[in-house]
């Protein structure tokens, strides 16, 4: 039995839908807050429970039987989120599976000027300190949050962002079939695997010159004073600057052929995704 937590999510749905590809529908289950969303899952199959990583109990009956857990990193940042997954970890090693997988992302490490970065370091280390076999999925910058920053310059002709440097934008679909392929295959990786990255680094004023708009650097503390005025949370627009901050120093530029060689194929571009955006405005 493989089980995938967040299975409702971005990344997670797509995940179990590549996972589905490889291996019989009642050997995956999934773990998800809201089983009802979740109905089409059980629908054709799939072992449907609620779990939370808030609720070591309802994560117990998720996790029963599993050979094999993916847990989906949640999509917050700081001190309760590294709570939340050694929760889950617990679960898992208290459920006997024999081996852990992990969604981190590249840049992964404790001196990290991204604070998503210092969370995937801390939770790996509990990953090592847990007794189980783990795998840490050190996947490239979703390219969907690149898309996120640029979609108000696509309307305005004008991107007006802080000083970045080239990252490695990388497809949810292609990372989502890399976690399968390991979830289905062989313990390939130990601990945490090269980076998942698309073939390209970019910086967003290269993705300007794509989109055919103008690429405006504005100040940190502008950048900042313009996310809280839209209503993003103070806390929230501090680690948004810091996507930047970490850009500048190179810590998502790194290109890395593993992603290929798990999918078997290219990894989509993120050039190939800007198109694709501009011929849906």
């Amino acid at each position: 039995m493989i089980i995938v937590t967040g299975a409702t999510g971005q990344l997670g749905s797509q995940i179990v839908e590549r996972l589905l590809d490889r291996v019989p529908a009642e050997r995956v289950g999934v773990s998800v807050r809201d089983p009802k969303k979740a109905q089409s899952l059980a629908d054709r199959g799939v072992r449907v429970r609620r779990g939370s990583f808030a609720d070591p109990a309802g994560l117990a009956h998720a996790f029963e039987g599993a050979s094999r857990i993916l847990i989906v990193s949640v999509d917050r940042m700081g001190e309760e989120t590294v709570r939340q997954h050694r929760t889950a970890i617990d679960a898992a090693v208290a459920s006997g599976a024999r081996r852990i997988v992990y969604t981190a992302q590249m840049g992964a490490g404790p001196t990290s000027r991204f604070q998503a970065c210092r969370d995937h370091a801390a939770t790996e280390q509990a990953l090592a300190a847990s007794g189980v076999p783990w795998t840490s999925l050190r996947n490239g910058f979703h390219a969907a949050s690149g898309l996120h920053f640029l979609a108000p310059g696509l309307a305005s002709g004008e991107i007006a962002l802080p000083a970045d440097g080239p990252v490695c934008w990388t497809a949810h679909a292609d990372l989502a079939e890399a976690a399968a392929v390991i979830l289905a295959g062989e313990d390939r990786f130990e601990g945490p695997t090269p980076p998942l990255t698309a073939a390209e680094a970019l910086t967003f004023a290269d993705l300007a010159d794509l989109a055919g708009v103008t690429r405006t650097t504005i100040p940190d503390d502008e950048f900042r004073a313009r996310l809280v005025d839209d209503g993003t949370p103070d806390a929230l627009a501090d680690h948004l600057l810091t996507i930047f901050t970490a850009a500048r120093e190179g810590e998502f530029a790194t290109a890395d052929p593993t992603l290929a060689e798990l999918i078997g194929r290219e990894p989509i571009s993120m050039r190939a995704l800007l198109r694709e955006r501009l011929s849906d405005e």
